[in-house]
């Protein structure tokens, strides 16, 4: 169950209640009995994982993650090697040897 904090507008007071999401938040303070507010609090965010540092991969702004990630696996294509040439390499007339 979730824990919420609530303050009381009059006077200031503070307190938490803990509480399912259905259920109606507490009718007043319970020092004064005066009206109440709830107080929003920031989300704890943990990242985790790739893509999340300036040392990952840093792509062009104007791509978005999808088409960025689309991208990195097409071009994880083997690259094409250069056909080697099946013609034997020519004799230069100073290559010959042994012969006086």
């Amino acid at each position: 169950m979730p824990l919420y904090e609530y303050i009381c507008e009059p006077n200031g007071h503070r307190f938490e209640v803990r509480h399912g999401m259905n259920e109606a938040s507490p009718p007043g303070c319970p020092e004064c009995n005066g009206p109440i507010r709830r107080v929003i609090q920031p989300v704890g965010i943990m990242f985790k994982g790739s893509g999340f540092y300036a040392t990952d991969s840093r792509q062009s702004a104007s791509k978005t993650g999808s088409e960025a990630k689309k991208e990195t696996t097409s071009d994880k294509a083997p690259e094409a090697k250069p056909a080697a040439d099946s013609s034997p390499p020519a004799a230069s007339s100073g290559d010959t040897a042994g012969s006086d």
